[in-house]
C-alpha cells in the first residue's frame, strides 16, 4: 500500500474499502552522535513501517517528526515537545483516521524515551475510551528489537548498545546510506542516578550510548527484516 500523502482522494477511497488498519510513524528530531542525521528515530520507525505496507494490507500515515525528548534536549539540533502536546496532537490524529473510516491504529515509535513512550500510551488510552470499535497497539522499535534479539543475539556485538550506536548506525547504512557520516567513538552516558541534571550534556557529551564501530549495512537489513516480521505478526492480531 502506497503512503497515505502520495494517494489521490479517489485512490484513497478506494484504498479505505479494503484496508481499516492505519500505521503511524513516530520518532523525533534529536541528536544522534557526530554521525546520524537528526531524523534518525523517524527515519527508522518509517522504514519498517513501509516495509510492512509492502507484506499487509495497511495504509502508512504521514509521520510525526517530533517526540519528547529530555536526556538530549541540550544537545544542539534536539528539539522536544511537551508531553501535553504530543498527546493532544495524536489524539487529533486518531480521530481523524478514526473520521476516515479507519478502525485500527498502530504507533509505532523510533524513539524509545520512557517519558516519550508514555505519550503515546496514554493517547492510544484516551482513543478507546472515546471510541468503543476502535483498536490501538503502541509499539517502540526497541521492544521489538528485544524480541528479535532473543532468537538473534548473534546480530549485535556491543552489550548496552542504545543510542546513536551500533544497531542506529547499522539500520541508517542499510535504510538511508547517503545519510550517515562516518563513524563515532564508542560512549556511554555518565547520569547520576535518580538526580535530575540541567546540564545534560556534561554527563553525555558525544550523544552516542554504545559503539558505532562495528556497525554493517548488511547487519541492518538483517535488523530491519526481522523488526518488520515482528511487526507484521502484531497487525495479524490486530485485525483478527
Amino acid at each position: 500500500m502506497a503512503d497515505w500523502q502520495d494517494l489521490t482522494m479517489p485512490e484513497f477511497e478506494a484504498a479505505r474499502d479494503q484496508l481499516r488498519t492505519v500505521i503511524l510513524p513516530v520518532g523525533s528530531v534529536e541528536e544522534h552522535g557526530p554521525h546520524l542525521p537528526l531524523g534518525t528515530d523517524t527515519f527508522h520507525a518509517i522504514e519498517v513501517a513501509r516495509r510492512v505496507a509492502e507484506l499487509r494490507p495497511v495504509i502508512v500515515a504521514p509521520p510525526v517528526f517530533y517526540g519528547i525528548c529530555r536526556s538530549t534536549r541540550e544537545h544542539p539540533g534536539t528539539i522536544s515537545l511537551s508531553g501535553d502536546t504530543l498527546r493532544a496532537l495524536l489524539k487529533d490524529l486518531g480521530r481523524e483516521f478514526y473520521r476516515q473510516g479507519l478502525r485500527r491504529l498502530v504507533l509505532i515509535s523510533g524513539h524509545a524515551g520512557g517519558t516519550h513512550m508514555c505519550a503515546l500510551v496514554e493517547a492510544g488510552e484516551a482513543l478507546l475510551t472515546e471510541f468503543a470499535d476502535v483498536r490501538v497497539a503502541v509499539v517502540n522499535v526497541l521492544d521489538l528489537l528485544r524480541e528479535v534479539l532473543t532468537a538473534r543475539p548473534d546480530l549485535i556485538k556491543t552489550k548496552g548498545d542504545s543510542h546513536a550506536g551500533e544497531v542506529e548506525t547499522a539500520i541508517m547504512l542499510a535504510a538511508q546510506p547517503h545519510l550517515v557520516k562516518g563513524s563515532a567513538p564508542a560512549e556511554w552516558p555518565g547520569f547520576p542516578k535518580y538526580e535530575l541534571v540541567r546540564d545534560k550534556r556534561r554527563y553525555w557529551p558525544g550523544g552516542v550510548w554504545g559503539d558505532p564501530g562495528p556497525a554493517a549495512a548488511a547487519q541492518g537489513e538483517e535488523i530491519l527484516a526481522a523488526e518488520t516480521q515482528r511487526l507484521v505478526q502484531l497487525i495479524d492480531a490486530l485485525t483478527h
